[in-house]
């Protein structure tokens, strides 16, 4: 494991953890995360994204940090971004005034309307399997007739506790029993992030 993988992890651990928020509510921390994460983004799994969900779809982000696939997104469909920090909100809006935003906690979501699809891009890998499987359950609330999820997380087994935050590895053996009746699977695949299959990402469509 890199120390650069282990510092994008801990970067993306804490956009939606209401616990560590305040990591992002101090306005360097969140620069420095930027600077981080130059060169990351979510261009290929939206064109994974784009054979299940046609364009002009409404989508809302989960986590969406500086807003790299939130703008990525907002080319193809009819977006809504979210994070848990203010500061990576009120920064985005500055810069683009015209995408709705909302200060959402991806544990615990509630909507005022339904999406098409909800995505998130190394977000949910925080959450213990217990949380994980609440969230999905709220997240089918926010979803309108036969919408979908794409999310994507860390590979591997088991957990642990790096510079304070929880990461839970999450794998397609485990995600599938998570998943369980909840939604139809369409589409859960391994990718290379940093490192060959360090990441996987599942398309899942509500029942």
């Amino acid at each position: 494991m890199t120390p650069e993988r282990d510092l994008i992890r801990v970067f993306c651990l804490s956009r939606v953890n209401g616990e560590k928020m305040e990591f992002y509510d101090d306005e360097k921390n969140v620069n420095d995360y930027i600077k981080m994460a130059e060169g990351f983004d979510g261009r290929d799994l939206i064109k994974i994204l784009q054979k299940y969900l046609p364009s002009g779809a409404s989508l809302l982000e989960l986590g969406m940090g500086p807003g790299v696939d939130l703008e990525m997104l907002s080319e193809q469909y009819n977006v809504t971004g979210s994070d848990n920090s203010q500061v990576f909100l009120d920064r985005f809006s500055k810069i683009q005034p015209s995408i709705k935003t909302l200060k959402l906690d991806a544990q615990h979501i509630q909507c005022d309307q339904k999406y098409d699809c909800i995505y998130s891009n190394k977000v949910l890998h925080h959450f213990t399997d217990d949380v994980l499987g609440d969230s999905l359950r709220q997240q089918m609330e926010c979803l309108s007739d036969g919408g979908i999820l794409f999310h994507t997380f860390w590979q591997g087994e088991g957990d642990e506790t790096m510079h304070g935050m929880y990461f839970n590895y999450q794998s397609i053996k485990n995600l599938t029993a998570i998943i369980a009746d909840m939604y139809e699977v369409l589409e859960m695949m391994s990718y290379r992030e940093m490192e060959e299959d360090d990441s996987l990402y599942v398309v899942l469509r509500k029942i």
